[in-house]
């Protein structure tokens, strides 16, 4: 951004803020922040080479996105786990997602099918061993891929904030290593029936998918946290 100064472009500051937000949530992303931690607000400043004053103002903005939570007199805190929330966040997505579907098939094109084609590709190469930070990335965009294809811009939008809430929050950590071959087969599947422009076929697979990995990815969770409480006595 450019402002002038008698008749002189200059090159305009970038906001702090906005580098302390985008700072934080690529902590987020790699887990160095995880759910549950005390928020050290210096040792966050002195990470992101940052004063304090943009740190708290980034907090407060992840605070009403539900990332952190803040506590009077004793300061920020990552949101806790909730299964609720967890459920909460791929019942958005069984609605969202299958219900783009017509608009998808309808709006398909050979770049359309294309760029789907090199999304489910792209998934399918990531590494295989375990949910790496690569094919997590790969599987978010192979479904925000399909739902692109739709023309439907807010609940685009909605569905990509949705997706923020999952990987940012809870990350590629929980989802069990049995889903990881059931979800190439069913990317597969739901590519396949969108090439062939089936729509009960696609929505089907991709509601399958979805409640699927929801049961998984819940299971897995509850079975994480159980064990921490033991650890706890």
């Amino acid at each position: 951004m450019t402002k002038t100064i008698k008749g002189k472009a200059t090159e305009q500051p970038p906001d702090s803020s906005q580098i302390a937000y985008q700072g934080i949530r690529r902590m987020l992303y790699s887990k160095e922040l995880v759910p549950g931690q005390k928020i050290a607000n210096r040792d966050l400043a002195e990470k992101l080479k940052l004063s304090a004053t943009p740190v708290v103002q980034a907090l407060k903005w992840l605070e009403m996105q539900g990332y952190v939570r803040h506590e009077p007199n004793r300061g920020y805190y990552m949101a806790p786990f909730s299964i609720e929330e967890i459920e909460e966040i791929y019942e958005m997505r069984e609605l969202i997602e299958p219900s783009l579907i017509p608009a998808t098939i309808q709006n398909l094109n050979k770049e359309g099918l294309n760029k789907l084609k090199l999304a489910l590709e792209a998934h399918l190469s990531a590494e295989r061993e375990f949910y790496l930070k690569e094919r997590l990335f790969r599987n978010r965009e192979f479904h925000l891929t399909l739902a692109s294809l739709s023309g439907k811009g807010t609940q685009i939008r909605t569905l990509q904030n949705v997706f923020d809430m999952l990987f940012l929050k809870y990350g590629g950590n929980y989802f069990p290593m049995s889903s990881l071959s059931a979800t190439d087969q069913a990317h597969q599947e739901i590519y396949d029936a969108v090439a062939l422009r089936s729509l009960d076929r696609a929505q089907t697979v991709l509601k399958n998918h979805l409640t699927n990995v929801k049961v998984q990815v819940v299971s897995s969770v509850k079975k994480m946290l159980a064990e921490q409480e033991k650890s706890e006595f």
